[in-house]
C-alpha cells in the first residue's frame, strides 16, 4: 500500500500516516507525481469516474452538501483535490475554499480514510488500496451574486468555481453532477445536458465546462423562446416589474444584432440567468449563458431599463469576445491563482463600448439617448482622477489586487480598464471609420479576431492583437497603442470626433468653486466619501470617512452643499467645521476654480458634407437629426 503523497511546499513525498515524532518525508523516485500549479490540460493515462451530488437537505442553512464519487482510482496513489480561488470573468481571488466545512473521505465499504489539508485550497488523500473513493463536504452560500453561491428556503444557486474541487492531471476528464432538490416542487436550470432516463442528473465533458456552467434550483419563472432558429430560456429568480414579453422581445433584438456582427450564433442553446435583489447590479459571462443581477423595481423607468439592456447586452457579448476570443493568458485557465494580462482592456472595455451602441443597433433606444449615454461615459473617464495616474495596460494587468479591492483613495490612484478601455475602443473605431470611410470598423477587428482566435479558440498576444487591429486600419498604430495603452496623456477626444461632425463640450452650468469632497448623508450623518488628490479639503486634513458638521459656523448637509457653494467664488475662504475619528477639527478652507463635471456630444457649427457622410455611415443618421 502506497501511502505517500506529493508535497508541494518541498518538492518530496509525504507519509501522512507516520507515527509521531518520525520525520514524514520519505525518499521516493518522483516520476509520475503530480505536478502541482500545472495548468496544462493533458488527458489522464488511466480515465477515472467523478459522480458529484449535491444536496440541500436543510436551504435554511446555507448549506450545500456535496458529495463527491470517485471511481476507477489507482488503488496506490493518492487523491488530490483542489478548489478554484477565482473564476473566469471574475478577476480576482476570492477564495472559495473558506466556505467549504465539514470534510470526510470513506472508501466503497464506509471505512474512513486518512486525509491531510496541505495548502488552502488543497487536500490529499490516501485511498489505502481502494479504487472507489467518497468525499463529502459543506459549502456555505449566503451571498447573491453572480459569481459566489447562494442557498435559502426559496432557492439554490451556485458556480462550479465555488462548489466543486478539480483533480490536477482530470480536468479534462468528464464529471456528473446529481442534484437533490429539498423539495419536489423545485426545478433545475442549467445549460450542462442531462443524461437520459437519470433523474435530475447532468453532465459536463470536463472541468472547465462544469465552471462555466452555473445552476438554479428553486421556483424560478422560465420562459422558453427562440431566436435565430435556436432554443433560449430566461429563467428569473423572486418577483419585480419586469414585463416579460417586452424584455425577450428586445433580447430577441439584442441576440440578431451581436449574432449579425459575428457570422451566426456559436452555441445550440443559451441561457439568461436573472436575479432580482432589491439594489444588486451586474453580471457574469459563460460560454452558453450568463447570470445576471438587477434591481426587482428597475424596468419600469426608462433609463434603468435602459441600463439593463446594456448589462444583457453585454453579458452576452462575451460569449464572443473573452469566451472564445480571450488572451493567451486565459487560454488555459490556471485556477489556483492570477492569470495575468495587459489585454482586458480590449475583453471588457470593447465589449463596454459594444453594451452601448448595439440597444442603439437593434432599435430598443434612439440616437439622442445613445449619444447622451456615451456622453455620461466621457464624462465619467474625465472626471476620474486616477486616469492622470494609472496607465490602461497596468489597469488590466492590475485588476487583480485593484479593481475588484476599491479604497477611499482608489478613484484618485486607479482607472478602470473597463472604462479607459471603452474610450480607447471609440477612438480605434472612428479612426478605422475615418480612414475608410466606414466601409471599415471596429466590426471587422472583431470579426477577424473571431475567425483567427475565436473559432478555433486559441489565445491572443497583446502583439497580435495590435497587429490584428492594425491590419484592419491599414496603418501603424504603434504610436496610436502606446499613447493609449502605456501613458496617462489625456486622450484627444476632439481629434477623432470631429471628422464626424462633433465635438465635446463641457456643462458650465453645473460648475461650482471646488471643495474637493464628495459628501453623502449616512444614518443621519454626512460622512466624506472621498477627498481628492492635491484639493483644498485635502490641504487642510480632510479625509475620507470623517464627518462635516458646518461651514462658516452654519450646520450643512448633503443635500445643502450645492447650494451653498452657488454663494462663493473661487479664492474663498471658507470655516469648515468636521469630525475626524472622534477629535473636532475646524480649518479655514480655500475654494479653487470650477471644473466641469459633465460634458456633451453635440453637432459642429455648419459641419461638411465629408462630416454628415462620415456621421451618417457610423450611426445611420443625419446630424440634423440630433441637433
Amino acid at each position: 500500500m502506497n501511502r505517500e503523497t506529493w508535497e508541494p511546499e518541498t518538492g518530496k513525498l509525504f507519509d501522512p500516516l507516520a507515527p509521531s515524532g518520525v520525520h514524514p518525508y520519505v525518499d521516493k523516485d518522483l516520476e509520475g507525481a503530480i505536478a502541482v500549479g500545472s495548468v496544462s490540460r493533458i488527458a489522464p493515462v488511466q480515465p477515472i469516474q467523478l459522480h458529484y451530488q449535491v444536496a440541500m437537505s436543510k436551504p435554511e442553512s446555507h448549506l450545500f452538501e456535496v458529495t463527491l464519487h470517485v471511481s476507477d482510482w489507482q488503488a496506490d496513489t493518492v487523491l488530490n483535490l483542489k478548489m478554484p480561488v477565482w473564476t473566469p470573468g471574475s478577476y480576482l481571488i476570492r477564495e472559495y475554499a473558506r466556505h467549504l466545512q465539514n470534510f470526510s473521505a470513506v472508501s466503497s465499504a464506509g471505512s474512513p480514510l486518512p486525509w491531510r489539508k496541505v495548502g488552502k485550497n488543497h487536500w490529499q488523500i490516501d485511498p489505502q488500496g481502494n479504487t472507489t473513493l467518497t468525499i463529502c463536504y459543506q459549502i456555505y452560500a449566503n451571498e447573491l451574486s453572480v459569481r459566489t453561491n447562494h442557498l435559502d428556503s426559496t432557492h439554490g444557486y451556485f458556480n462550479g468555481a465555488a462548489l466543486f474541487f478539480y483533480s490536477p492531471g482530470y480536468e479534462q476528464n468528464p464529471i456528473r453532477v446529481e442534484i437533490i432538490p429539498p423539495r419536489s416542487d423545485w426545478q433545475i436550470t442549467t445549460t450542462l445536458p442531462a443524461i437520459p432516463e437519470v433523474t435530475n442528473t447532468f453532465e459536463a465533458i470536463d472541468f472547465d465546462t462544469l465552471v462555466d456552467s452555473p445552476f438554479e434550483i428553486g421556483n424560478h419563472q422560465l420562459f422558453e423562446f427562440e431566436a435565430l432558429g435556436k432554443p433560449h430560456q430566461l429563467a428569473v429568480y423572486r418577483e419585480g416589474n419586469l414585463e416579460s414579453d417586452r424584455l425577450i422581445s428586445d433580447i430577441q433584438r439584442l441576440i440578431q444584432v451581436e449574432a449579425n456582427l459575428f457570422g451566426g450564433l456559436p452555441y445550440d442553446r443559451y441561457l439568461f440567468l436573472l436575479h432580482l435583489s432589491s439594489h444588486g447590479f451586474g453580471g457574469l459571462e459563460h460560454k452558453n449563458s450568463c447570470s445576471l443581477i438587477y434591481q426587482r423595481f428597475g424596468f419600469r423607468n426608462k433609463d434603468k431599463y435602459d441600463r439593463f439592456i446594456q448589462l444583457v447586452a453585454h453579458e452576452f457579448f462575451h460569449l464572443w469576445n473573452v469566451k472564445r476570443i480571450r488572451p493567451k493568458a486565459l487560454e488555459v485557465f490556471d485556477y489556483e491563482q492570477e492569470n495575468y494580462t495587459p489585454s482586458l482592456w480590449f475583453s471588457e472595455g470593447t465589449t463596454s463600448y459594444y453594451d452601448l451602441i448595439i440597444p442603439y443597433r437593434a432599435g430598443i433606444y434612439d440616437i439622442r439617448t445613445y449619444l447622451n449615454g456615451l456622453s455620461k461615459e466621457i464624462s465619467r473617464f474625465l472626471t476620474t482622477p486616477g486616469r492622470l495616474v494609472q496607465p490602461l495596460a497596468e489597469s488590466s494587468f492590475d485588476a487583480w489586487v485593484k479593481l475588484y479591492r476599491q479604497d477611499a483613495n482608489s478613484p484618485n490612484t486607479q482607472m478602470s480598464y473597463y472604462l479607459k478601455g471603452e474610450m480607447v475602443s471609440l477612438l480605434l473605431d472612428l479612426l478605422i471609420r475615418e480612414r475608410h470611410s466606414n466601409k471599415r470598423s471596429l466590426d471587422d477587428v472583431l470579426r477577424l479576431l473571431w475567425e483567427q482566435f475565436g473559432q478555433p479558440e486559441i489565445g491572443f498576444t497583446p502583439e497580435q492583437l495590435q497587429q490584428t487591429i492594425e491590419t484592419v486600419a491599414g496603418t501603424d498604430l504603434s504610436d496610436f497603442f502606446q499613447h493609449t495603452l502605456n501613458t496617462t496623456e489625456e486622450l484627444p477626444f476632439d481629434q477623432y470626433l470631429k471628422p464626424f461632425g462633433l465635438r465635446l463640450l463641457p456643462d458650465r452650468d453645473d460648475s461650482l468653486p471646488v471643495l474637493g469632497f464628495t459628501l453623502k448623508t449616512e444614518q443621519g450623518r454626512d460622512v466624506i466619501k472621498f477627498v481628492e488628490s492635491g484639493s483644498p479639503a485635502q490641504q487642510v486634513g480632510i479625509d475620507a470617512g470623517d464627518e462635516l458638521l458646518a461651514i462658516n459656523g452654519i450646520r450643512i448637509s448633503a443635500d445643502q452643499l450645492s447650494d451653498r457653494l452657488r454663494d462663493h467664488q473661487p479664492g474663498d475662504s471658507l470655516q469648515v467645521t468636521w469630525f475626524h475619528q472622534d477629535e473636532l477639527r475646524q480649518a479655514a478652507l480655500t475654494l479653487s476654480a470650477p471644473r466641469p463635471t459633465r460634458f456633451q456630444l453635440i453637432p459642429c457649427d455648419r459641419p461638411t458634407r465629408k462630416q454628415e457622410q462620415l456621421f451618417h455611415g457610423w450611426l445611420g443618421v443625419s446630424l440634423g437629426e440630433i441637433m
